[in-house]
């Protein structure tokens, strides 16, 4: 008869780190996702009783005007977000790896936007939005800067679009400069030996090497971008007249505050499909490309 090994002191040591982390995303995380889908069949208003629905808060999602703004406002932001992120943080990543001075000093100073809070980021720009470039624009007679960005239906989403971009690039510069330090020296070597310029040297070499860098800061910065809110609510809070209104923004306005905890539990939802159908066609399409180059 066979006798159960005894645990050894490395599996009690790894069951007790890996139990409590286990336990806690369970209840901060699944959980909560798992109430947030029961909901969404409901007409919960986040207090009081509640009767079951069925598919009737998806269905109203797609005839709701303001929720179709919503997502308007948001695939315009991250599409435009994600193209400025990825080209900015190249191209920073690109200045960063080549022989310059202060480089350690440079690559510190450009994270320092992913370090500060969104909140706080927003609301110091949300300042030079409103005060201080108006009153530059008074002082040098520059009309288009007199009036705050923030305040016009047109154009706000351009002021929530830079202060997202400029926050969002410190990271996807790091990441492309891990993958600029990955690539060999003697490919370089074998470019400047057959006569290639630094265009090319960038098209046909250093490109190829980046491109699992290229899917990981597309799949990432879109996600990231997708998901805004702590901009919105310290610049815009939405406004001016829903014109900013992200569709994380709006599931927590109308939900905590508006009583349609059910009906934004299923917009959550329906959100969350999304992201991770648009998470997914991404890694497909630069997976292919990866296999060309």
């Amino acid at each position: 008869m066979k006798t159960k090994k005894a645990m050894s002191h490395k599996d009690k040591t790894f069951l007790a780190m890996i139990i409590p982390v286990v336990v806690l995303f369970f209840a901060f995380n699944t959980l909560p996702l798992i109430k947030g889908a029961i909901y969404s069949f409901t007409n919960y208003r986040g207090y009081g009783s509640y009767d079951w629905v069925g598919f009737r808060n998806y269905i109203d999602l797609f005839t709701d005007i303001r929720v179709g703004n919503s997502y308007l406002f948001t695939f315009k932001y991250a599409i435009a977000g994600t193209i400025l992120v990825n080209v900015l943080s190249l191209m920073l990543a690109i200045g960063l790896c080549s022989k310059i001075r202060c480089k350690s000093f440079l690559r510190g100073v450009y994270f320092v936007p992913n370090i500060l809070g969104g909140l706080i980021v927003g609301y110091i720009f949300s300042f030079i939005f409103t005060y201080i470039l108006p009153a530059a624009g008074e002082a040098l007679n520059i009309g288009f800067l007199q009036n705050s960005i923030l305040a016009d239906e047109r154009y706000a989403w351009i002021g929530v679009l830079i202060v997202g971009v400029w926050q969002a690039a410190a990271m996807n510069t790091i990441i492309y400069i891990s993958g600029i330090q990955t690539v060999p020296a003697d490919i370089y070597e074998a470019g400047m030996i057959d006569g290639a310029n630094a265009w090319q040297t960038f098209r046909k070499l250093t490109l190829p090497m980046l491109m699992p860098f290229v899917s990981i800061n597309l799949v990432l910065s879109t996600k990231n971008l997708l998901m805004v809110f702590d901009q919105i609510m310290s610049l815009t809070k939405g406004g001016p007249a829903q014109s900013t209104e992200s569709i994380s923004y709006l599931i927590y306005k109308n939900g905590m505050d508006g009583g349609q905890f059910g009906f934004q539990s299923a917009n959550a939802v329906l959100f969350f499909v999304v992201i991770v159908t648009i998470s997914i066609i991404q890694m497909k399409l630069t997976s292919r490309k990866e296999e060309q180059l």
